[in-house]
């Protein structure tokens, strides 16, 4: 299968590392102009620059379309690769509307149309270990389900990106963009939904830039809430938190134990108990059978990073494309769910108040377990 990408940024790199590494041609890329996507094509090594969006969509030569553009046009790009009948993988925010959102993932399923969302922390043996340990009722009913997602990458306010802009990027920054990955991780491992929250969104910098410009979408996120499982929650979600690079962290404290990852030390598991704390190692015996070891790579003490829970992460899409039989991979579905977040979150900081989060759980036409392989 042969891929082409929108947009030559940071996640556009990692897409094609990722195809790279599956042995997967990236036939071409197209980007904002002419100019930009011929270096965007030498930069990540694409056979092809095309001079529009349009063409590649509608080349031949391309049976996956990867969406790594600025989050306003995912859901327009997306649309045009379903209407053309190509597999899509579209960065999250999926649409920056619960209204684009859904249109898209109707869309993709009336049209059998294979997609996949990258919500890739699912993909690391540690987060694999937990899911496994929850499901099996190690640790007993879970109870309190706690976290963060912290970044500095916008602590000084001199720092500024097209993610900050509210046309660019969307009504909310710091949820739609890392926050909506924790709850999809936590909601992945312990199998509940969130169904009330109650948030704050806060602005630390209302001004960007060396040349100040107003910042209308927000830096911190903090929320509490509950899930269908009866468990309560918190979460706090930071760009502006020094010395934190990209801490995905979370907990699950259960009935007769607890669980924790924390995604700058991915290879490592904490498991505590009233008698005792461990801490468990990628690739150690300890470690569950079937998923757990498939997503192994390396020996105890070698580490896998982000890149490498990518690459897994579209090895299974691509085997979904396929017509294999692969479980987990997130779809457009997973990206309407967090459209559906991050809109309760909207609405319960505007309203200072508990929301309900949307009960929409599936588009009006059901997906099947196993898409339509890409002809």
């Amino acid at each position: 299968m042969r891929a082409g990408i929108i947009g030559g940024g940071f996640m556009a790199l990692v897409h094609a590392r990722a195809l790279r590494a599956l042995g997967v041609e990236v036939a071409g890329v197209a980007s904002s102009s002419q100019a930009s996507a011929v270096m965007a094509a030498e930069r990540i090594g694409a056979t092809r620059a095309f001079p529009t969006v349009g063409e590649l969509i509608a080349s031949s030569d391309v049976e996956v379309v990867h969406v790594c553009s600025p989050n306003s046009t995912h859901a327009t790009f997306a649309a045009q690769a379903v209407a053309a009948g190509k597999a899509v993988v579209c960065e999250k925010p999926l649409a920056t509307t619960v209204e684009d959102a859904l249109r898209l993932a109707r869309a993709a399923s009336e049209a059998g149309v294979p997609t996949a969302v990258p919500f890739v922390y699912r993909f690391y043996p540690v987060v694999r270990e937990i899911r496994a340990r929850v499901m099996r009722g190690d640790i007993g009913r879970p109870l309190l389900l706690h976290g963060s997602y912290l970044q500095d990458w916008l602590a000084d306010p001199a720092e500024t990106d097209w993610r900050v802009s509210s046309t660019l990027g969307g009504a909310s920054r710091a949820f739609a963009d890392i926050g909506v990955h924790w709850c999809d991780v936590v909601e992945f491992v312990t199998g509940q939904r969130i169904t009330r929250l109650n948030a704050k969104m806060t602005t630390a910098f209302g001004s960007r830039g060396n040349e100040p410009e107003s910042v209308e979408t927000e830096d911190i996120v903090t929320m509490m809430f509950e899930t269908d499982g009866q468990a309560s929650g918190s979460l706090m979600v930071s760009q502006v938190s020094s010395g934190r690079k990209n801490r995905l962290a979370f907990s699950i404290d259960g009935e007769a134990g607890a669980l924790a990852f924390n995604q700058e030390e991915p290879n490592t598991l904490w498991a505590g108990s009233t008698t005792e704390n461990r801490i468990i190692h990628t690739g150690s015996s300890a470690m569950s059978l079937g998923d757990v070891q498939r997503l192994t790579l390396l020996p105890p003490g070698h580490p896998q990073g982000y890149q490498d829970a990518f690459n897994a992460f579209l090895a299974d899409a691509y085997g979904r494309f396929e017509g294999l039989p692969v479980r987990d991979v997130p779809t457009f579905e997973d990206g309407l769910r967090a459209a559906l977040l991050t809109d309760a979150v909207t609405r319960s900081s505007q309203l200072e108040s508990w929301v309900d989060v949307s009960s929409l759980t599936r588009v009006a036409a059901p997906v099947s377990s196993v898409q339509a392989p890409v002809s």
